[in-house]
This record gives structure tokens, sequence and C-alpha cells, in this order.
């Protein structure tokens, strides 16, 4: 393992605290050091107070941010001579004790400081680093694993046994390390939590950890603990992956994302005794706040498992809670035996952290399984943590999610225009979003976790299968489709319509929209309030002069529409129509084109813009409100409509 500290890099940052973010930031760059706001660092500093007082100051990191991106405001800074004089009683409330590190900061905006404030003030160095790194606790979480420590660091290192995080552990360093030389030390190492190094200089204090955990690395190859992964393709059935996504969301009463990990390393995991290994605990116990202690074991009949699953949670609860209000017994995440792991979440950020916690254990497992045996924590240990008052407070922070956080939605034509639009405005508002288009932009336009992009021809069946399996393996299902896509076609008269222009127009205005229909019916019926939107076209009610090929492929979208209204309903699942018309903020309306028209008109371009009943001009995002108000609340109980969203058009009133 190497540094990557930069002499050259770090000599631009002049103060303590901007080479504290720095070499944070370097720490945080590695997943197999710290891992979504896990891990924690300081420095000891001085500032000046509004009295011109001289104040020794402790800038820790502070709850909520992560070290790969942190900044200097993510430190909270905390008087040193409060911080110390709290080591020093013998007992203090996990309330209290964020209480009085509140009431010791200089900057009340700032935000909490870690539940690690004290003991990084206990330490008597400058720099203080702590991670949870993948190597070391590996170690740690197998039978005799401080012996194992011991032998790899002698006396270089303490160990400290497991204690809850915060004042307790603050306490207990304190206690163990009175008659101790620190300069004697290289780090700390917490059983089963993680490893502390410190410095007077920020590139040592760093350094050392890098040569601490490539020493634990270097251990585990030494003793065997090296996986030999083979490629593996194994195929899951797609409406299987939705059946256990809508139950789990069923269970947890609200709609969850399911991401499908089916990678080398969870494929190899889920074909081992899973029973035995995987159902011990968390590799470290601040995971459990976001994977529960253990996750479920889905064989054929997964609707029993997940309901013992249930079963055992509450069980677990009963056994180990005091006065703990039992939180959703539903699993964090869940592994398909012999086909890799599910994760679920409340958004696709959530699932993805919890994926990224579970490859990291799964391989920590197996190496540890080489290494003697994987020993977790207790179930009354990890207990304390997931039900720790501090721990939860990170899950509240969030407020209120919006209204379609969980939900999977698929959007046609997406690459521009009202596509676009609807597709932005469903994933602000919580979706994950699958963007389908012809346009080979789309995947640049959306990639984001919870957002992504597929190239598609919609006039081909394996096309829109491709992508349905993209969204159904990428979330779990589909909550929410919204055929949009389609294409204006030359004006013809019908003594004149040619056979390309008629048949381009059946293709794509009408076809492709039953095709959709076909393919993603199926994973509706198996989501969540679900709801079918068709983006049809005012030519429907108000047909025009040459627009033969367009209008009637248009009137037969919205007679596809109706059925699909009568045929779906039974499932839950509502199919309304819009018609949207005289939309210029589009790719096809330059100001060239606007002009042109309006010059037929002898009107203004503003005045053609606003040629309605209530002269308003439609933009796409408003026929994106629109769409969501289908998909959401507000048509919860309404099914087969047709809305037109035009100002007014004399023509249709």
């Amino acid at each position: 393992m190497k540094s990557l500290y930069d002499d050259k890099e770090a000599l631009k940052f002049k103060t303590d605290l901007d080479l504290r973010v720095y070499t944070s930031r370097l720490l945080g760059r590695d997943a197999s050091l710290v891992l979504h706001g896990g891990g924690n660092t300081s420095v000891k500093s001085t500032a000046t107070n509004l009295f011109g007082e001289v104040e020794e100051i402790l800038y820790v990191k502070g709850s909520g941010w992560d070290l790969a991106t942190i900044e200097a405001e993510g430190f909270a800074p905390v008087k040193m001579e409060m911080l110390l004089k709290m080591a020093e009683l013998k007992e203090l409330s996990d309330t209290d004790m964020v209480k009085y590190q509140r009431l010791a900061m200089t900057n009340p905006s700032a935000p909490n400081p870690s539940v690690e404030a004290i003991l990084h003030a206990i330490i008597p160095f400058k720099f203080v680093d702590h991670t949870h790194t993948d190597a070391v606790v590996t170690i740690t979480n197998t039978h005799g694993g401080e012996d194992k420590i011991k032998e790899l660091y002698g006396d270089k290192v303490l160990v400290i046994p497991y204690i809850m995080p915060g004042f307790v552990l603050a306490k207990l360093i304190y206690d163990m390390t009175r008659d101790v030389n620190w300069s004697e030390l290289e780090g700390l190492v917490l059983m089963n939590h993680g490893l502390f190094t410190f410095s007077d200089d920020a590139k040592k204090s760093y350094e050392k950890t890098i040569e601490l955990v490539d020493k634990a690395k270097r251990y585990l190859e030494a003793k065997g603990a090296i996986l030999h992964i083979e490629k593996s393709n194994v195929s899951f059935e797609l409406l299987k992956l939705a059946q256990i996504r809508k139950e789990v969301s069923n269970l947890k009463g609200a709609a969850t994302i399911s991401i499908l990990n089916d990678s080398d390393l969870a494929l190899h995991f889920s074909k081992q005794n899973v029973e035995k290994i995987a159902l011990q605990g968390p590799l470290t116990p601040d995971h459990v706040i976001r994977t529960k202690r253990i996750p479920a074991i889905l064989g054929d009949d997964f609707n029993a498992d997940l309901a013992e699953y249930v079963k055992e949670y509450k069980e677990y609860f009963e056994a180990n809670k005091t006065d703990e209000t039992l939180l959703n017994p539903a699993p964090n995440f869940a592994i398909l035996k012999g086909n890799g792991t599910l994760s679920f979440g409340s958004n696709a950020k959530e699932a993805n952290i919890i994926k990224d916690i579970n490859d990291h254990t799964y391989e920590a497992i197996l190496k540890a399984q080489m290494l003697g045996g994987y020993k977790a924590l207790s179930a009354k240990n990890i207990f304390e943590v997931e039900y720790w008052s501090l721990e939860q407070a990170k899950l509240k922070g969030g407020g209120k999610l919006p209204e379609f956080s969980g939900k999977v939605a698929v959007v046609t034509g997406a690459a521009s225009g009202i596509g676009l639009a609807i597709a932005k405005m469903l994933n602000s508002r919580g979706a994950a979003i699958v963007a389908i288009d012809i346009n080979p932009e789309i995947e640049k336009i959306f990639a984001k976790s919870d957002a992504i992009g597929v190239k598609c021809d919609l006039t081909c069946s394996q096309d829109i299968q491709n992508a349905i399996e993209r969204a159904v393996k990428s979330f779990g299902g589909i909550d929410i489709v919204v055929s949009n896509a389609g294409i204006f076609t030359p004006s013809e008269n019908l003594d004149m319509l040619s056979d390309e222009n008629w048949q381009r127009s059946m293709d794509i205005n009408l076809t492709s929209h039953q095709k959709l229909i076909k393919y993603t019916a199926p994973f509706l019926k198996l989501g969540v309030d679900a709801a079918l939107i068709m983006v049809a076209s005012k030519n429907f009610p108000a047909p025009g002069k040459g627009a033969a090929a367009y209008s009637v492929a248009k009137a037969g979208q919205t007679q596809l529409a109706r059925i699909a209204a009568l045929e779906l309903g039974e499932f839950g699942v509502r199919v309304n129509t819009l018609h949207p018309h005289a939309v210029f903020d589009t790719a096809i309306w330059t100001e060239e084109v606007l002009a042109n028209r309006a010059k037929a008109y002898n009107m203004s371009v503003i005045q053609y813009k606003t040629n309605n009943v209530l002269k308003a001009e439609i933009k796409s995002n408003d026929v994106a409100e629109l769409v969501c108000a289908m998909a959401g609340r507000a048509f919860a109980k309404t099914t087969g409509s047709q809305v037109a969203i035009d100002g007014g058009s004399d023509r249709i009133i």
C-alpha cells in the first residue's frame, strides 16, 4: 500500500486545518480505509477568541461529513480544555456528551463534533487519524484476533478491547494510557472497530496509517488469506427480482430501491455456506445502522424466507431491548443463494451505500475464514449500536423523503424537450430514472447512480427488453412508465401521403408505445402505486389538414391507453393520457421556425406562443408537472383520463 502524500501539493496548505483537510481526503480516497462517512480525523491548533485570548482548539470531523470530500467547514472547532475535563468524569450520558461538546464549540453553526471527539482530545499529538481499515478489522474479526494483532504489531500498537464508541470508549483509553509512554506507540487498534494513528506532523500520522495497514495486508497474504475468485455468469429471473422488491417494499411500508449485485465477488460469496458465515454480524458495529445485523437468505420460496427474517428480527429485538422502540424489521440486504445479493434502500444512494459496505464485508469474511474463521461481535453488542440514539440520529437527519423516493421511472424520448424535462423532474422529486432515447447522448445526459441513460430503438423489441433488464437489475422493478417518445412527420395531404411517411409515423408514434406497454406491463403489475402515462397530442381531439400520419397514430396511441387502463386496472396500475400542444421550448422549434410560423399566421412570436384561451406560454416543465401529478398522489384514484395541456384550445373546447 503506497502513500498518496505529495510534498509539493502539501506546500499549498498553510494552516493546520487546511493540511488536515488534505490528509483527510487522502484517507477518504481509499474505500479500504473508510466508507461512506466512516472514520474521523482531527487536528489540535489555537484560535484567538473575542477577548483576545488564545485558546487550544480541537478541529474534529463533524457528523455527516465524508472524509473523501470534506471541507474546512466540515470540522467542528471544540475547546480542548472542556474536552479534557470531560475525559476526567466518571460517567457521562450520550446525550450529555453531545450537549456539552456543542457547548464547547467556538462556532455554533458548525456540525456536531464526532462522538469520538474526547478520544481525539486525550491523544497527545497534533494530528490524529482514525480509520475502519478492512485489513486490520478483518484480523480482529477472527478467532484469536487479539493475539494475531499482537503477533503482527508487537508492543508498538496498544490493543483496546471492544467497547461502545463515545464517552465509554474515551474513558477506557484514558484510563489505559495514564502510565503509557505515547512516544513509543505507533497506533491504537480497537478490536472490531478500527485503527488510530497520530503524530505532530500531518504526513507522519497519515503515512503511519498506510504503513500499519500495509503490514496487515501483507500479514493476511502471508497467512494464505488471498481470494481466488473465478468469473461467473448467472442469470436471475427479472420478474422474480421485481417480486422480491415488491414484497420488501410491502414489509417496509414504502417503495424501496433494490440493487442486484451480481459481481464475481458477490456471486462467489452467495455460493458459500452463507447460513454459517453471513449470519454472525457486520464487519464493524457502525455498519449496522445501514445494513442491519444480518441479511435475509433467500431461496426458492423467498416470501417464506422474508417472513422468517422478520420473525427472527423481532425475536432479536425482544431478546436485547430495554426501553427501545422496534425499528422496521424488514431486511436491508439479502443474499440470493448462488445468485448474488440485493441491497435495499429508500433511494438509490442509500442502496448503493449498503452495496459498497457489503462488498468490503464479503471480502473480509472470506479472508477471515482462511485465517481461522470469521468471528463478529455478539448480537447484544451489535444491538447496542443499532439502537444507539446517536447513531439513529445520523439516519434521521435527512428530513421528509421526496414524493417519489424509492420509485423507479422509465421515461422514453428523454434526450431532449418534454422527455428530458419529465425525467429530470421525476428524478429531482426522488425517483430513480431509466431514461431511454435513440440518441446515444442519452448515456451522457443521465449518468448518475439514480439516473441512467439507455440508448434504445423503441421500434425494436429486443432493445426495449434490454432497457427493461437494465432498469430491473439497477433498481429492482418499475413503478412509473412515461411513454413519451415520438416524431413529427412531414405534412402531406391524403392524396399525396407517401407509404414511407405513413409507416414511419405508425412505427414510432403508435407501435413503439404498444411494444413498451407489452414489455413493461408485467413489471408495472408488481410496481408500487404503479402508473403508466401516455404523452399523446392535441392532434387526437383536434386534428389538422396534412397531418394524417401523425394524427391517426396519436389517436391510436390514445385508444391504446384507454385499453391499457381497462386491462391493467385490476392490478392497481393507473393509465392516464395527456395531450400537450404548442410546447415551443423544444429542439424542433428554432427561432427561425418560430418566426416563420408566426409570420404565416400574421402574428408576433409572442402572440404565436400564447395563441390560446389563457394567453399562456406552455413549456416542457409545465408538461413535466402534469406528468408528476399523474404519477403521484393527485391522480391516485384516477385512471383512463385524458387531459389537455395547451392553455385552452378553442378547437378542443
